[in-house]
């Protein structure tokens, strides 16, 4: 399908020359296309474009609206204006085809949700950042809203701020702690994420706080995040969280995740740790005070963290005179929808799923993948009901990532990247985010989910055998 042109040549003498097009459409696109094209089979009108939506592409709520969009739009940019001098809107099979193969127009990928939303959180891998406020490097960058911003838009449902008093001990200040970062008021971040936290997708943003504040100072954090956020805050109905809610229960809702403040559990653990105080040492947690994981070789940052661990570890005591004053703590405590906090003991019972409570769990990439070596199938047995959350190891000071198919693998639903990296690693999340209509939100394979009738759970390390299908075309050539 070509056509002849002529063109002066240095304005002396004509020239014709034919243009060369491309061969035409495959053979199955010019199936479909005398499949569902009008009588005549020159032409697919909107109704029929509609049907080739529902039957074909699998678009049960496409509409004429829908196809009729799609028409003028393929028209406009094949024939320009031309097309608007005919009342006859329909595509041709040239224009069919330019249909089909259009990135934005016919996407590979659905641009709307279609998993089941409606269970637990757990259930769900969730688009997750790493101190998502910085802009470079972990030691020595600015701290900054923009990064945060930046995530949201591309979808992101998770992010982390690092919480610590300023100089005089009255404001709150997001930065990296014991590092060079340069701080960021926790205000305007805050400000930031309820101006952009639904500019991608409707599912809930869930912010997580490493908190490194005095009751005072969480006051505060209460009074700020209450006042910015308002009714967008989802608050649980009771202290203790038996079951975390969907994705679709909380549309356009602001989650907070941390640990509950000690002077609201002191009294219901003071007894406990007291008389356990004897047989900390024996704990694998580093002692509050020693010098943080980013700044030396330990690798679990969470060992120093106070925004992971529970009131009963043993550690992170640091002011003991602070654990017993009340100031602060019931509205700071009224805010956390995803409690966060490691039980005392050795792995295994960390990981234990308990029947009548839910929360989140966070280990260093490093203790992760030693985790796995050992405990695979509790693993995902805790995340069956629970939220794991992994995190970069602390010498990743170049805001490098590391591999996150282990962590989903074996169901960790919060796998943090450094979004303001860069490699294979975060290409590989972005795309793993980009399904489910890019919400945020993937849910988990049922294999991760299933329970055997002996109690059994998915074994990230049984071998099991590759199921082999040959498939086999055959076709008759005529000569």
């Amino acid at each position: 399908m070509g056509y002849m042109g002529t063109y002066s040549v240095c304005i002396c003498f004509p020239k014709k020359f034919g243009v060369v097009t491309d061969a035409g459409s495959p053979v199955d696109v010019k199936k479909v296309f005398m499949e569902y094209a009008e009588e005549g089979g020159d032409f697919i009108r909107v109704e029929q474009l509609r049907r080739f939506l529902v039957e074909v592409q699998g678009d049960a709520e496409a509409s004429m609206e829908d196809a009729e969009r799609i028409v003028e739009e393929v028209l406009h940019r094949r024939h320009n204006n031309a097309y608007k001098c005919t009342n006859y809107q329909a595509l041709s099979l040239e224009d069919f085809h330019f249909y089909l193969f259009s990135v934005d127009l016919n996407p590979w990928l659905l641009n709307q949700v279609h998993q089941d939303m409606t269970a637990p959180l757990s259930h769900y891998f969730i688009y997750t950042g790493h101190n998502s406020y910085l802009t470079g490097n972990q030691i020595s960058s600015d701290c900054s809203d923009i990064p945060i911003i930046k995530a949201l838009k591309r979808g992101l449902r998770v992010v982390e701020l690092d919480l610590w008093p300023n100089s005089t001990k009255d404001d709150v200040l997001v930065l990296h702690g014991w590092t060079l970062t340069t701080p960021v008021e926790l205000i305007k971040c805050l400000t930031s994420i309820k101006e952009h936290a639904f500019s991608a997708s409707p599912y809930p943003v869930i912010i997580t706080f490493e908190d490194h504040l005095t009751p005072d100072l969480q006051a505060k954090v209460a009074q700020m995040v209450s006042q910015t956020f308002g009714n967008m805050l989802f608050c649980p109905e009771s202290d203790s969280v038996k079951e975390f809610p969907s994705p679709e229960e909380l549309k356009y809702r602001i989650v907070i995740s941390t640990k509950p403040p000690k002077e609201y559990l002191e009294d219901k653990s003071l007894s406990s740790r007291r008389s356990n105080s004897h047989r900390e040492k024996d704990s694998d947690e580093d002692i509050w005070g020693a010098m943080p994981a980013d700044l030396t070789n330990d690798d679990d940052k969470s060992d120093c963290d106070t925004s992971e661990h529970s009131p009963w570890d043993g550690d992170n005591e640091a002011c003991d005179d602070r654990l017993f004053r009340p100031l602060g703590a019931p509205a700071y405590k009224n805010l956390i929808s995803i409690p966060a906090g490691k039980p005392k003991g050795k792995l295994r019972e960390k990981l234990k799923v308990e029947k009548d409570k839910v929360r989140r769990f966070s280990l260093s990439e490093q203790k992760f993948e030693k985790a796995t070596v050992c405990h695979g199938t509790e693993v995902v047995r805790f995340t069956q009901r629970n939220i794991l959350r992994i995190y970069p190891r602390g010498s990743r000071v170049n805001s490098s990532n590391y591999k996150p198919l282990i962590g989903w693998m074996h169901g960790a639903q919060m796998v943090a990247l450094n979004m303001q990296g860069y490699g294979r690693s975060l290409w590989l999340m972005h795309g793993m985010f980009r399904s489910n209509g890019g919400c945020g939100y993937v849910k988990k394979p049922d294999f991760l989910m299933n329970v055997g009738p002996n109690n059994q759970v998915f074994d990230p390390k049984a071998k099991l055998p590759v199921k082999k299908i040959l498939k086999v075309s055959c076709g008759v050539v005529q000569k």
